[in-house]
């Protein structure tokens, strides 16, 4: 009996996931990639992607900043915002939206989900 449900809860696990991909979300990790604090950078479908961490809740922007192409996982991550390493330009990591110049233009944004363990992305 106990192994019967440890089947199914895995095939609709299974599911689950095949209909998140077929929605155009791609697999980029474990929760526990993406500690707490931490800016990472991973590449997807050939796009660098910061994933930011804050408060236990999983973020994602484009990596390069749109004022001159800083990598923004080697920035800081202060109160919802990442700064830029190379001129100071702040992004909201939930909208990237520009919070502080020199950068005029907003980064992309991708939306996260968790699935269980694993951590999900699409651009909007």
């Amino acid at each position: 009996m106990r192994r019967s449900v440890h089947k199914s809860v895995r095939e609709i696990h299974r599911s689950c996931e095949r209909i998140l991909m077929s929605e155009g979300f791609v697999n980029v990790g474990r929760i526990a990639d993406f500690p707490d604090g931490s800016l990472k950078k991973i590449v997807t479908g050939g796009e660098e992607v910061l994933i930011a961490c804050q408060g236990g809740k999983l973020y994602a922007i484009s990596n390069s900043c749109t004022h001159r192409g800083g990598p923004l996982n080697e920035g800081e991550l202060e109160d919802g915002k990442v700064v830029c390493p190379w001129h100071g330009g702040q992004f909201d990591i939930a909208s990237g939206k520009v919070v502080s110049p020199p950068p005029m233009k907003d980064a992309a944004c991708y939306e996260v989900r968790v699935d269980g363990t694993n951590v999900l992305l699409k651009k909007k």
